[in-house]
């Protein structure tokens, strides 16, 4: 794709961004897509067959993006127990930085027969198993529940954090979503971790979780 075409098919992805958000991906029109990207509403049709394969667009693409940045991100990290504390404060973060983002992802792409249903949603498979890898890693350094299956908990994982951006859409985004982080955090590692010591929010007093 060369650049002049690239950077039009991203401001059609943002600008579908912002329309689904603000108008819901039913009552949003094509042509108001083009507008917001500044484009002729044809054009949408050159790079996306319908306003469906453009709400799936936006999703792969974003996740393909989310997955490669909390990569490196967590390879700068040591431990297990630092590299899901770091990927939780990020997906957090993502989100209250990205607020249309997070009503698509989480309200719109939903009601998207054609998500639900038909799409292989592989880019989100990566995403669960970027979060396996690292309760893999936790079981071999002996930091983590060896007896729970990694698919159980990294669905646990991804499960609890999803619930709480979408509760946060949901509230009309009133809250600084990044403030739950050390919450979130505690309670997932009193799921998973160890017999190890657990320090509570805001002071030093230790205790054994079992």
């Amino acid at each position: 794709m060369r650049n002049k075409s690239a950077e039009k098919y991203q401001r059609i992805l943002d600008a579908a961004v912002k329309v689904f958000a603000q108008k819901g991906f039913f009552q949003s029109k094509v042509s108001e897509i083009a507008k917001e990207a500044g484009v002729a509403d044809g054009t949408i049709y050159l790079y996306f067959k319908n306003k469906d394969d453009l709400l799936i667009s936006i999703f792969e693409i974003k996740m393909q993006e989310v997955i490669a940045h909390f990569r490196a991100a967590l390879n700068q990290q040591g431990d297990a127990v630092a590299k899901l504390k770091h990927l939780i404060h990020m997906h957090l973060e993502e989100f209250q930085a990205n607020p249309d983002l997070a009503a698509v992802f989480q309200v719109e792409l939903r009601q998207s027969s054609r998500f639900m249903h038909e799409s292989e949603k592989m880019e989100l498979k990566l995403y669960l198993d970027l979060i396996g890898e690292i309760v893999e890693q936790g079981q071999r350094e002996h930091l983590f529940r060896d007896e729970l299956p990694v698919g159980l908990i990294k669905r646990f994982i991804f499960g609890t954090l999803d619930e709480i951006v979408s509760t946060w859409v949901l509230a009309g985004r009133r809250y600084d979503l990044r403030a739950q982080a050390d919450l979130v955090v505690d309670l997932l590692l009193r799921g998973v971790q160890r017999d190890c010591e657990v320090r509570g929010q805001g002071n030093q007093q230790q205790e054994v979780v079992q």
